[in-house]
């Protein structure tokens, strides 16, 4: 059973209402059909249900028994604006502005999973990150002892002899451009939570990677990955984790061996950091194009889980990431 898989029946055995704020764009509906239809949770479709049931008829669609909530019309609207008044009341929002954004379907989406009136949310089809991290950020906010929201991708790799049966968990790759020390910190336990979380990887084995493996190069880059590192096991003194170390250092035992003797990971890392977004962006690109790997992107360090999309998915990515969201919000 391949990853996506077991993440779907995972999905399946604990169902959670996952907010969809993109309701009317048509590969929304389809999939919020099918994770109806399959039973893989709960879609909630947000907007005018005129629209939706629009998209739904010019696709072929079944829509029957999902909900669909118009904030526009919701009797949740005012209590949702009174809420978000009181969080930003003291950065300056107004009560009419309060009122005036939870009628955006992603602000609504997000009041939704703040007052638990959702699990999770997902979208991105229509929407960039910044659309959907800006309020997220701003209403549910990090998990209490993460500073930073990153991004992990799952490999899940044709060569199983690669990190855990060959399923490697890559971050970040889309969000932080340039973290810092205390960021890429952050990041790390944030990918090894998600490697248990989603991978099932119960013993995380991260490596924070750079072009030098213990001190073998002198740099600025070199040095920050190190201090990454120092605070890294500051912050998860039991998590297997270690670094700076080069790509090879990192998967392959024989080199592990030879360039870091004595480390808990080298050579059988299955939790892969990169020092910035460049060379995750990169890195995720080559394993997925030249190694065959199947990938699949998921957001990390909110308090509760919204999962962005690119706006070329396809509807099976949006089945997928409503399953992943689902199983998050079930941890």
């Amino acid at each position: 059973m391949s990853l996506i898989e077991r993440i779907r029946e995972r999905a399946k055995k604990n169902i959670k209402r996952i907010a969809l704020p993109e309701g009317d764009e048509p590969r929304t509906v389809a999939a919020a059909a099918r994770v109806k239809a399959e039973g893989l949770a709960e879609p909630v479709l947000i907007g005018s249900p005129e629209a939706v049931f629009a998209a739904a008829r010019e696709i072929g669609a079944d829509v029957g028994g999902i909900e669909i909530v118009d904030p526009a019309s919701s009797p949740k609207a005012g209590e949702y604006a009174a809420a978000l008044f009181e969080m930003r009341k003291a950065k300056g929002v107004t009560e009419a502005e309060a009122a005036r954004l939870v009628r955006d379907s992603m602000y609504y989406g997000i009041m939704m999973v703040s007052r638990g009136d959702a699990d999770g949310l997902v979208s991105g089809a229509a929407h960039t990150t910044g659309d959907m991290l800006r309020p997220a950020l701003q209403i549910i906010r990090t998990k209490p002892g993460m500073k930073v929201v990153s991004s992990s991708f799952l490999m899940e790799c044709p060569n199983h002899s690669l990190g855990e049966n060959g399923l490697l968990v890559y971050a970040d790759c889309v969000v932080m451009p340039c973290p810092t020390a205390e960021e890429l910190a952050h990041i790390a336990v944030g990918a090894a939570d998600t490697a248990r979380t989603l991978c099932g990887i119960e013993e995380p084995r991260v490596a924070l990677l750079s072009f030098s493996t213990k001190g073998s190069a002198r740099h600025a880059l070199v040095e920050k990955v190190q201090q990454a590192v120092r605070i890294a096991h500051e912050l998860a003194p039991d998590l297997l984790l270690d670094g700076e170390m080069q790509l090879d250092a990192a998967l392959v035992p024989e080199v592990g061996a030879s360039k870091a003797p004595g480390s808990p990971v080298a050579g059988r890392a299955n939790v892969l950091i990169f020092p910035d977004l460049q060379s995750g962006n990169i890195g995720y690109k080559i394993t997925q194009r030249i190694g065959g790997a199947q990938c699949f992107a998921v957001l990390q360090g909110l308090a509760k889980p919204c999962n962005d999309l690119s706006r070329g998915c396809s509807v099976e990515d949006i089945v997928n990431t409503i399953a992943m969201t689902a199983v998050q919000a079930g941890e």
